[in-house]
């Protein structure tokens, strides 16, 4: 129950941070919610910057790998990513791929395959 009750806290943060950083480019300031945004990357996921804006696929794919996140943390971390697709060309060519990855990750490893994910899997192959 308490391993259920943290997950739950944890995902509520990142919800809060998501809305703060979609109200953030709503209003326009893009360059404070990218602030945040890296922010709880590194504090919340771990992940460096350079490895997410990597064009290379095998250091995201290591990271996982080396990091072995919980499905509900690798869950929270395809929401989290998933909202960063339409800001550019650029961005959602080196976003969706790795989105990809998670989304094989949950489906493959952690046997979690559920509706959101898989729209959200045929939405992203336009951007591949």
């Amino acid at each position: 129950m308490y391993r259920k009750d943290l997950i739950t806290a944890e995902i509520q943060k990142l919800a809060e941070v998501l809305a703060k950083i979609m109200g953030l480019k709503l209003d326009g300031k893009f360059a404070e919610a990218q602030v945040i945004f890296d922010e709880t990357l590194t504090n919340s996921f771990n992940l460096p910057k350079d490895i997410l804006e990597t064009e290379d696929n095998t250091a995201f794919n290591d990271w996982l790998d080396h990091n072995e996140l919980s499905a509900e943390k690798l869950d929270s971390l395809s929401e989290f990513l998933y909202y960063e697709l339409g800001l550019s060309l650029e961005r959602n060519r080196i976003i969706a791929p790795k989105l990809n990855l998670i989304y094989k990750i949950l489906s493959d490893k952690h046997k979690i395959v559920h509706l959101v994910n898989f729209h959200r899997q045929n939405n992203i192959q336009q951007y591949i």
